[in-house]
C-alpha cells in the first residue's frame, strides 16, 4: 500500500440520520468515503427509521446538538472543503445552517464550495414536515449555495412555478420545462445548478446548468427509468455529484456519473428483490465508486 501523499479533502455533511432505511447520512458517509474523500456528520435529527413506509417512529431534533457542535468545530483548527446540507428538521435549523455556512465557508486558506440540497418533497407534493417559514429558509439557504440539487417537485416550489407531471411530456417537451425552472433557480445566485428527477417516456432526466465564468454549460442527461423507487436515492446521487466534483470533473462528467450510478444501483436492488422501504443495496456497489485499484 503506498502511502498517502495529499490531504484527504473534508466534507461537512449537515443532515438527518435514519437508523434504519439507506437514506440520508447512512448513505451519504459511505458514499463519500467511497471516493475518497472525509465525511464529517453534523445530524439534523435522530430517526428510528425514515418516514417512507414504516410508522411510529422515534425521533429527536438535534437543533440544540448542531449549535454545540458548530462550536465545538469553531473552537478546533478544523476546515471542510465543502458543507453540504440536505433535510432539515425545523424551521429553527435554518438560522443554524445558516449560521455554519458563514462560519466554516471561509475559514482556512481556501474557500469551501457549498452544496445545498434542499429536500423538500417529491412527486408534486411537499413533505408533511414542510412549513411555510421552511420553505422561506430554504430559498435563503439556496441563496448561499454554490451548487444547488432540487428535484422538479422542490424546483416548483421554491420558485412559485406549478408543478407538472412531466412523465407525459416528450423529451424536448420535458428538457424545455427543466430548463426554464433551471433558469429561474438562478435568481438564488448559485454558479452551479442540478435539476434532477424530469421523467418522460421511459427515461429520467437532470437539467444542468454551469454558469460559472469559463465553465459554461447546459445540458440534459437521462437515464432508463426504473420501475420502482427507492427512498435515498437523491441523497446518493448528491453525493456522487459533490464527490466527483471535488475530484474536479465537471460539472455534466459529474452528473452523469451521479445518474449512471444511482440508475445501476436501483437496477441492482430491483433485481436482488430487495424491499423498497429498506433502501437500494449500495453496499455491494461502492467498490464502483473507488477511483484507481490500488487506493
Amino acid at each position: 500500500m503506498t502511502p498517502a501523499t495529499t490531504r484527504v479533502p473534508r466534507v461537512a455533511a449537515i443532515h438527518d440520520l435514519s437508523c434504519f432505511g439507506r437514506c440520508a447520512l447512512t448513505v451519504i458517509m459511505p458514499t463519500l468515503s467511497a471516493m475518497g474523500l472525509q465525511c464529517v456528520p453534523v445530524p439534523t435529527a435522530l430517526f428510528s427509521t425514515h418516514t417512507g413506509g414504516f410508522h411510529n417512529m422515534h425521533f429527536i431534533d438535534l437543533s440544540d446538538s448542531m449549535e454545540g457542535i458548530a462550536d465545538h468545530f469553531a473552537s478546533l483548527p478544523l476546515t471542510f472543503d465543502a458543507l453540504y446540507s440536505g433535510f432539515l428538521g425545523s424551521a429553527r435549523q435554518i438560522g443554524i445552517v445558516s449560521d455554519f455556512i458563514d462560519r466554516f465557508r471561509g475559514k482556512g486558506d481556501a474557500r469551501a464550495c457549498v452544496m445545498v440540497d434542499p429536500v423538500m418533497g417529491d412527486d408534486g407534493k411537499l413533505y408533511s414536515t414542510y412549513t411555510e417559514e421552511l420553505q422561506a429558509g430554504m430559498r435563503h439557504l439556496c441563496e448561499k449555495a454554490d451548487i444547488i440539487t432540487p428535484n422538479l417537485t422542490e424546483a416548483c416550489f421554491l420558485t412559485g412555478t406549478p408543478w407538472c407531471d412531466t412523465s407525459t411530456m416528450t423529451a424536448a417537451q420535458a428538457e424545455t420545462y427543466a430548463g426554464e425552472l433551471a433558469q429561474k433557480m438562478t435568481a438564488f445566485g448559485a454558479s452551479q445548478i442540478v435539476l434532477t428527477g424530469v421523467p418522460y417516456g421511459d427515461r429520467i432526466g437532470t437539467y444542468g446548468l454551469d454558469l460559472r465564468e469559463g465553465s459554461r454549460q447546459k445540458f440534459f442527461y437521462s437515464v432508463v427509468r426504473q420501475p420502482k423507487s427507492f427512498p435515498g436515492t437523491g441523497d446518493i446521487f448528491a453525493s456522487v455529484l459533490l464527490g466527483a466534483r471535488m475530484r474536479g470533473e465537471d460539472l455534466f462528467a459529474a452528473t452523469r456519473a451521479a445518474a449512471d450510478f444511482v440508475g445501476e444501483v436501483i437496477a441492482y436492488s430491483q433485481c436482488c428483490g430487495e424491499p423498497t422501504r429498506d433502501g437500494v443495496l449500495l453496499e455491494p456497489m461502492l467498490w464502483k465508486l473507488v477511483r484507481g485499484e490500488n487506493v
